[in-house]
């Protein structure tokens, strides 16, 4: 519905606007600085037309549910993974892909973690090994741990660097259209729903997920990208991410 009055980069730049808005003037413990001050007064005008056009967002299919909305997450179709990516969280992915693979008969696993096995897998790890690398001018990093969680094992010649590469997804050809650089195709949204599905919520008690919400953002933030799996899929479209 926003989208048919407003570019996908209008939508994101909203997404980031939100955010940043409801942590300074909600999530900070501190007195505002004179330039914290000038951003809120500043932003008054676009926050409140925001607001007021998010509005459709509750009756839009697309839309996400709320409470697994990050801060500000005003456009309902939007979300976001917070960097760096906690090591509590890496290390409970790498775990749940190793109990698939050591307890799961091959028939019942999902198709996504037999592609990643695969000797061929074209989830080589090289482009989050690269980013695992980087730390950016203002100190930001990726990932908290420097160095991947290697499986053993069927999976002895993988690591959460090929982990990361899958759920990644693969290149978008209308980057420079969307403003997205990556995307799951409408084809993959199943395969990438069942495998998430899994290693997010298969068999995990109720007091398991309480603890993974309480130790970091990053839980909650993926399975909000579970559900966008699911709406892409429903509605028979594409999912764009970066």
């Amino acid at each position: 519905m926003l989208r048919a009055r407003y570019e996908e980069k209008h939508l994101r730049a909203w997404g980031r606007l939100s955010n940043i808005h409801t942590r300074l003037t909600t999530g900070d413990t501190v007195a505002p600085t004179p330039d914290k001050l000038r951003f809120i007064e500043d932003a008054r005008d676009e926050v409140e037309l925001l607001q007021e056009e998010s509005m459709v967002c509750v009756s839009c299919p697309a839309s996400l549910p709320q409470e697994a909305a990050g801060e500000g997450e005003a456009v309902g179709c939007l979300g976001r993974i917070s960097y760096p990516i906690e090591a509590q969280f890496e290390k409970f992915l790498a775990d749940r892909v190793q109990l698939a693979l050591d307890t799961l008969d091959k028939e019942d696993q999902p198709r996504l973690l037999r592609l990643l096995v695969d000797a061929e897998s074209p989830f080589d790890g090289e482009g989050t090994k690269e980013l695992r690398r980087v730390t950016t001018t203002g100190g930001l990093r990726f990932f908290e741990l420097r160095l991947p969680i290697h499986l053993t094992r069927e999976a002895a010649h993988l690591s959460t660097d090929h982990i990361f590469d899958l759920i990644a997804g693969f290149r978008s050809e209308d980057a420079t259209q969307t403003t997205y650089t990556r995307e799951f195709p409408f084809g993959a949204a199943a395969d990438y729903y069942d495998f998430l599905d899994f290693v997010l919520r298969n068999d995990l008690s109720a007091s398991e997920i309480t603890r993974l919400h309480a130790r970091g953002k990053n839980y909650a933030q993926y399975l909000r990208l579970l559900a966008a799996l699911e709406r892409a899929e429903a509605l028979n479209t594409r999912l764009l991410i970066d």
